[in-house]
């Protein structure tokens, strides 16, 4: 990696590709500077040697945008994916053609400032993590209900997943380049980026950046999609929702022996109304809705476990799409 008096830093820009027909070009005009050799505010040198941009079977013209981008910047490089599998996968795709020191991932809607990579950099260098989160300092520009929500799951995940990183990871990260790269060649079908970076990244830095408004498009990611995206994070972050489960059944077990101790009891006192079906009923419910309940989220990783066993890819690149209809990010 680059010192403050070695060679400058090589950075890598892997945007996923969803619809960014109104945006890909203000875009590829922020990172152009940043492709000349320059210095980070911490005085370190770096260029931007190339930015991919990575067709996540799109639902606009976004295709059109990316082959002109190409054509007129030789730092532009396009991949192209079969069909829409979802910004994670897309996201592996660059990263496994990525060639720099440093690997940046950064969305499509303008959001992310290139103007902040340096500051990421100058982040990584003085901590050595190989792993940089943007850390926004202004609340997205979405409404107070999708906020509160995506900071809760933030919270939740990093409870339930055991891991700290959970809790504060962004879309906007700076990856360092080897560990970006092996990462994709491994990464099983499914599976929650910032969960496998979990894995295999030993520290985390965040970095305080501002967060811009949206450029004259609507994010694709509806509350129904970003449950699901959470619901995903879950299922792959390992076992340890399934210990959850046990210690589930166990407290089921201990409430269902004092309900029998307190029936028992009421029983030898004569206090048991005759038809009872009041207590049986709610009782019934209550465990049979454990029973289903555990059920369903051991199915949910028998479904990842299959899917992962009979070899589904986790993306295919192509050497360019055919123009279709997707049905989400």
């Amino acid at each position: 990696m680059s010192t403050p008096h070695g060679d400058p830093a090589r950075l890598s820009i892997v945007v996923p590709v969803y619809q960014g027909e109104l945006t890909l070009d203000a875009l590829a005009a922020e990172v152009e500077p940043h492709t000349r050799p320059g210095t980070t505010p911490g005085g370190r040198p770096f260029e931007v040697v190339e930015m991919i941009l990575v067709h996540d079977g799109a639902i606009d013209r976004s295709d059109e945008v990316m082959d002109r981008l190409a054509a007129k910047h030789p730092f532009v490089k396009t991949i192209w994916l079969s069909r829409n599998f979802g910004q994670h996968p897309a996201t592996l795709a660059g990263l496994a053609s990525s060639t720099g020191d440093w690997v940046v991932t950064m969305d499509e809607d303008g959001q992310h400032d290139p103007a902040d990579v340096p500051k990421l950099l100058d982040r990584a260098l003085e901590s050595g993590a190989p792993l940089v989160y943007a850390q926004p300092t202004n609340a997205p520009p979405h409404g107070v209900l999708r906020n509160l929500l995506a900071r809760l799951a933030r919270l939740a995940a990093g409870s339930i997943v055991g891991t700290r990183a959970m809790s504060r990871f962004h879309s906007f990260r700076l990856v360092r380049g080897d560990i970006a790269r092996s990462l994709a060649a491994y990464c099983g079908h499914g599976v929650y980026l910032d969960v496998a970076l979990s894995w295999v990244v030993s520290s985390l830095e965040q970095c305080p950046v501002p967060m811009r408004g949206e450029r004259s498009r609507r994010s694709g990611y509806s509350l129904g999609r970003l449950i699901s995206h959470f619901w995903r994070l879950i299922l792959t972050a390992g076992t340890r929702p399934l210990r959850l489960i046990s210690i589930l059944g166990t407290l089921s077990i201990l409430v269902s022996f004092a309900v029998s101790i307190r029936a028992v009891y009421e029983k030898y006192r004569h206090e048991v109304p005759v038809p009872g079906w009041t207590s049986l009923f709610i009782t019934l419910s209550f465990f049979s809705g454990i029973i289903l309940f555990s059920l369903g989220v051991i199915a949910e990783y028998l479904g990842v476990t299959l899917t992962m066993a009979i070899g589904k890819p986790l993306y295919l690149i192509v050497p360019r799409p055919s123009r279709h209809r997707s049905s989400g990010p």
